[in-house]
């Protein structure tokens, strides 16, 4: 593991219900070359500590498919979404800061981690930076500190469950990332899939 930045955890955001894509579980789901498990844990599983999963369902399937990874479940029912998975990742992690990243993410960008730990170091007030894609701002693909924890369990007892309004209270900084020809940073539903894949299709035969 690098030494440059904190001791960090990896949690991957699966925790929903993902509705708009018919109940499919999509870190299990092929949308490149890997399915997403396989690309966001290879990706950063020399550059944390332990990598998790935030899941309600198919951890066996997990391990099967890397042995190392561990799970873990919301603290309340009620899939509450994102800042419950982050809230409830403390009662598990053992690291004082998690990078948090959503499991249906088509873009990682290179030295992200590295990135994300410099702005906390040039704030030291800052307790969360997240990654923005093309103007676009990721607010669960973000690096957060422990010390968070209070505000984040304020806002779940208040039902405020907006990353946006919560990161506010937390002196949130952000770090800038460009990818040209980025069709999308994220697949929310079958039909942003399709074309995601159409458009990767396309691409390779125009290059190829």
């Amino acid at each position: 593991m690098k030494t440059e930045y904190p001791v960090t955890d990896l949690v991957i955001l699966a925790g929903g219900q993902a509705r708009r894509m018919n109940g499919m579980n999509k870190l299990l789901q092929q949308f490149d070359d890997q399915i997403q498990l396989l690309k966001i844990s290879e990706h950063f599983k020399n550059q944390v500590q332990q990598i998790w999963v935030n899941s309600h369902r198919d951890a066996p399937l997990y391990r099967q498919i890397e042995a190392d990874i561990q799970c873990y479940t919301d603290d309340q029912q009620g899939f509450l979404g994102p800042l419950m998975g982050m809230k409830s990742a403390w009662s598990h992690v053992k690291a004082d800061h998690v990078l948090f990243i959503p499991c249906d993410i088509t873009y990682i960008p290179t030295q992200v981690l590295t990135r994300l730990h410099q702005s906390l170091e040039r704030v030291p007030q800052a307790q969360v930076v997240y990654v923005t894609i093309n103007g676009d701002a990721l607010y669960p693909f973000c690096l957060l500190k422990r010390d968070s924890l209070p505000v984040l369990e304020q806002a779940i007892t208040e039902n405020k469950l907006s990353l946006r309004h919560c990161f506010q209270q937390l002196e949130a900084q952000t770090v800038a990332f460009q990818k040209h020809s980025l069709f999308c940073h994220s697949i929310n539903s079958l039909d942003e899939l399709q074309q995601y894949k159409q458009m990767k299709a396309f691409k390779q035969s125009i290059s190829g």
